[in-house]
């Protein structure tokens, strides 16, 4: 038995969902904050036997494009001024970060 910890954007939340039902995989929905760009992600916890896992990383990888996009800097706080970039920079979001991790028990009520 495996548990599936995966964070995605959430423009691909509503997506990946979808296709996780479609093949039969069940999952629970957290909402979530990326800590660099401070956007707003979804985590997927995915509870799975082990000779899913790989379908279910596919149907993820499938799902979850990543992106370029324009992202307006926060300027520094008490900071160091002399690293601050006072115009908007293209970084790549999207996609998803995995986590697959062994269970030891697994119960369900």
């Amino acid at each position: 038995m495996k548990l599936i910890l995966a964070v995605v954007q959430d423009q691909d939340s509503n997506r990946l969902s979808q296709a996780l039902v479609e093949h039969h995989f069940r999952a629970t929905k957290l909402a979530s904050t990326g800590g660099f760009l401070k956007s707003g992600n979804t985590t997927f916890i995915i509870g799975i036997e082990d000779i899913r896992v790989q379908k279910a990383l596919d149907v993820i990888k499938d799902n979850c494009q990543s992106r370029d996009q324009l992202v307006a800097p926060v300027s520094p706080l008490g900071g160091n001024a002399n690293s601050y970039v006072p115009y908007p920079v293209e970084v790549e979001v999207g996609g998803a970060t995995v986590f697959v991790l062994p269970v030891e028990q697994f119960h369900q009520f």
